[in-house]
């Protein structure tokens, strides 16, 4: 509870979420959603679909160039919910074959649900087996969504000024 971060400070309507260091500095860093409406006015644990968008999750979210619609979620492009979860996992969870989903495949689906939703990036992504990959996996697309959400760079390194990680392509 200590860092949580209260419902009553949730912006509404599609606003900007304050930055994390701003978070972090009011000792407010914790996020908590829940999936049972009731429970924002009963515990202050804010309801996920009043904050957010998400994509199908399993095998039926790993379809290429397809990025589906939760059934739950509100649709994809829906501005009034700001923060945008993309899932990419198996329906059952399969190690021998994450170094590949959490590779290419995941980049190119970060890609295909930005389209989806309005042309806003993930604020967050779900996997499987985050440590494994064929390259960089779940820390490049990571680095990927933080670089496209600070600056629009497709490389977080690229945003710090006078990088050499690359030129930026916004």
């Amino acid at each position: 509870m200590k860092y949580w971060f209260p419902v009553a400070k949730m912006p509404q309507n599609g606003q900007d979420w304050p930055l994390v260091s701003d978070m972090v500095q009011n000792n407010q860093r914790l996020l908590v959603f829940t999936s049972i409406q009731s429970k924002e006015a009963s515990e202050g644990l804010a309801y996920q679909w009043n904050y957010m968008v998400e994509n199908q999750y399993g095998d039926d979210g790993m379809k290429a160039g397809s990025c589906a619609n939760r059934g739950e979620s509100p649709p994809l492009d829906d501005k009034i919910r700001s923060l945008v979860l993309v899932n990419y996992f198996r329906s059952i969870p399969m190690k021998e074959l994450s170094c590949e989903d959490n590779s290419g495949n995941l980049i190119n689906i970060l890609h295909t649900c930005d389209g989806a939703a309005a042309s806003r990036w993930a604020n967050f992504v779900a996997v499987d087996y985050y440590k494994r990959s064929e390259g960089g996996g779940s820390f490049q697309a990571v680095d990927l969504l933080n670089g496209k959400l600070l600056c629009g760079c497709d490389d977080i390194h690229a945003c710090v000024p006078g990088s050499t990680s690359g030129a930026c392509t916004p």
